[in-house]
């Protein structure tokens, strides 16, 4: 391979999601001093040239950049080693600390695991922590969230296949009434809309959201204004659309680190519940297949491990 090609390759090695190590083995670390430094200076985002005193030092952005790349494929094995009790636990209490950016992590553990799940996220948070989920949510989130989100993570629904369908049909007005009426009373501070959504079944809530569409002619999650209620109902009604949105979202290269580690989150908790599903609805709303995504986005270790566990199951 001549220098010029080498150059690319371990430029392209740097530029993606987790780093291509083995380019990094065989080709940076034969290089001699002269090509590193020709590769310093032809690299400039990496690099920074001082003049004064003549060398090049590495952009610290990129530096601090490149330390959660190489640290990818280390995460995503110990979150995928981890009981799923203990990986909710942990990811539950990593969203608070990061604040709203993180809250749709929340509702993602509150409303796509099953209420034995939940509970058994809770125990855990238990043991790791020594408070409560609850007690947690309610004290670090102080603005419009806080209610839902305590709602969410305190539910313990009902998983049994009976449906009531009048009823169904009755919440599915108190939602649109609700909806309607947003500003003159706000959504997240209306305790029905949140009882509904915090502790109805999800076939029973599936249910509401047919009927809430023959009665606006829209979907519900169209509706909604508020970006908490929106994901809650995505996640509650129809998962594996918000999953896809959120693999599609993480693997755009110019995103930032917080929305590219959802790509590790979401391949390791849904590898052994619904990723052929998922892969299903990928297909169906970007027009490529999700495995090709990540061949296309993600580089080396880390990139061999997430396609190893999204075909799992087929």
């Amino acid at each position: 391979m001549a220098f010029n090609q080498e150059l690319e390759a371990i430029t392209q090695a740097f530029s993606g999601h987790g780093v291509d190590e083995k380019s990094l083995a065989t080709i940076l670390g034969k290089w001699d001093p002269v090509e590193r430094e020709t590769y310093r200076k032809k690299t400039s985002p990496f690099f920074v040239e001082d003049h004064d005193r003549k060398f090049q030092k590495w952009n610290d952005h990129h530096v601090r950049l490149l330390k959660h790349e190489f640290v990818r494929f280390k995460n995503a094995v110990v979150l995928w080693s981890m009981h799923p009790w203990e990986r909710d636990a942990r990811l539950a209490k990593e969203a608070l600390k990061k604040g709203p950016s993180s809250y749709n992590v929340l509702i993602e553990i509150a409303c796509t695991r099953s209420s034995e799940e939940l509970l058994g996220a809770r125990k855990a948070y238990h043991s790791l922590f020594d408070h409560s989920i609850e007690e947690d949510v309610a004290s670090h989130i102080h603005g419009i969230d806080r209610k839902l989100l305590v709602a969410l993570v305190s539910a313990y629904r009902y998983e049994g296949t009976k449906v009531k369908d009048d009823t169904a049909k009755s919440e599915a007005k108190t939602l649109s009434n609700a909806i309607k009426n947003d500003q003159k009373k706000p959504i997240v501070e209306d305790d029905e809309v949140i009882r509904i959504l915090s502790t109805r079944s999800k076939l029973h809530l599936q249910a509401v959201s047919k009927h809430y569409k023959e009665i606006s002619g829209k979907n519900l999650e169209e509706d909604l204004d508020d970006l908490r209620f929106k994901e809650t109902v995505q996640c509650l009604c129809t998962p594996q659309v918000y999953f896809s949105k959120v693999l599609d979202a993480s693997l755009k290269i110019d995103v930032d680190k917080n929305v590219k580690k959802s790509l590790t989150r979401v391949v390791i908790t849904r590898a052994d519940i619904d990723m052929k599903e998922i892969k299903t609805e990928y297909q169906k709303l970007y027009g490529v297949s999700l495995p090709h995504k990540i061949e296309e986005t993600a580089k080396g270790n880390y990139k061999d491990f997430l396609l190893t566990l999204i075909t799992r199951g087929g």
